[in-house]
């Protein structure tokens, strides 16, 4: 499956995405999560989509893989931009709506698309992300110091957290950062669904060369966050909505999928008992099938 690729200018900043199978009515966006480049979504759920009739459309984040990169104390930049980068993307594409599927940071920009944009959806696709009126910013320093978020949300759990605070100290080799990498999906994946470290590790390997670099992304943690009163401005969001929870997510455990189903009138919720805060080979049956099921009814 051979895609072809674009660069869409949002400024001064370029942003590489490649798209797959016939782009056009059936147009799928996916939005990585944060500090990730678009190859987090992996070959093999790309290409189930496209059997399922969809062109796909993956990019990376401004600050990831082949798009720009810029000092962020010199060019700092809020969610909502990296929002309008996505919007950006469709237009290179040519294409006027699309299936947006955000995961994690994704899923946060998928709701601010939903609330400004909602002309440019057909739908929309939250995966393993927290509503915008979820201060995650809050509870993840809370979990860092290990204190528990106030309220009946959940935060996430204080390993994981300090797990990811080591991408600040990357491997100084390939082969040091790929095996990093690979624990902390480890540590994301949850401890009922099947680990197969061999497949992460491709797809970091690829990832590090993708950007010709070791160095992982680290800007998004500093973006300027969507304030959360617009959370209330779910309840006016007509899109079909889809949104996944995994039932072992270390970072936005359930109910937070909940959560956001009943904040968004359409939205249907979904929870994947095994699954964690990553894309293990053996879950994407059962994800791609949630997908182009929810495509389909949408169109």
């Amino acid at each position: 499956m051979k895609p072809s690729t674009k660069t869409a200018q949002n400024g001064n900043i370029e942003l590489w995405s490649e798209a797959f199978g016939e782009i056009g009515d059936h147009a799928v966006l996916l939005v990585a999560g944060a500090n990730a480049p678009g190859s987090m979504w992996p070959d093999a759920l790309v290409s189930r989509l496209v059997q399922g009739g969809f062109g796909v459309i993956r990019y990376d984040h401004r600050d990831t893989g082949r798009s720009t990169t810029r000092d962020f104390d010199e060019a700092p930049y809020a969610i909502a931009d990296l929002a309008d980068d996505a919007l950006t993307v469709l237009d290179a594409h040519g294409i006027d709506r699309a299936h947006v599927v955000g995961l994690s940071l994704g899923g946060t920009i998928g709701q601010l698309l939903a609330i400004e944009a909602p002309e440019r959806l057909r739908s929309l696709t939250l995966m393993l992300t927290a509503a915008l009126d979820v201060d995650f910013a809050d509870a993840y320093m809370r979990a860092m110091n290990g204190e528990t978020s106030p309220g009946p949300l959940p935060g996430p759990a204080p390993d994981v957290v300090r797990q990811l605070a080591a991408m600040f100290t990357p491997g100084e080799t390939e082969a040091e950062e790929v095996a990093r990498r690979v624990e902390v999906w480890r540590t994301l994946n949850g401890e009922i669904a099947g680990f197969d470290a061999d497949d992460f590790a491709r797809r970091e390997r690829a990832a590090i060369r993708h950007a010709d670099t070791v160095a992982p992304a680290t800007a998004h943690a500093r973006a300027e966050p969507v304030p959360l009163h617009r959370g209330a401005e779910l309840s006016q969001v007509d899109v079909p909505t889809l949104v996944i929870q995994g039932g072992q997510d270390p970072l936005n455990p359930p109910p937070h999928g909940q959560h956001i189903a009943d904040l968004i009138p359409t939205a249907r919720h979904v929870e994947i008992g095994e699954l964690g805060h990553a894309l293990p080979k053996q879950l994407l049956p059962k994800i791609a099938d949630l997908l182009v099921t929810h495509f389909r009814a949408s169109n």
